[in-house]
């Protein structure tokens, strides 16, 4: 069975058969190069919840650093 799905490149939007081609999600090597180059030059960047920590010392009314809290003599 041959599948068909035409889509876009995302890097250069050229329409090409996504089932035949080995650099998937890209059109090329040379897409998918841009690409990875992107990343290391940290053009992208995955976007974080800001406040995450602030939020939970607020609610908690005090500042903790997540861990587990411990005294000295738990570990003699």
């Amino acid at each position: 069975m041959n599948k068909t799905l035409k889509v876009k490149c995302p890097q250069c939007s050229i329409e090409f058969n996504y089932y035949s081609s080995e650099f998937r999600p890209f059109c090329s090597d040379r897409c998918q190069k841009i690409d990875l180059g992107h990343w290391f030059q940290e053009s992208y960047v995955v976007p974080l919840k800001e406040n995450v920590v602030d939020t939970e010392t607020q609610e908690n009314g005090n500042e903790t650093d997540g861990g587990d809290e411990h005294n000295e003599s738990d570990y003699n």
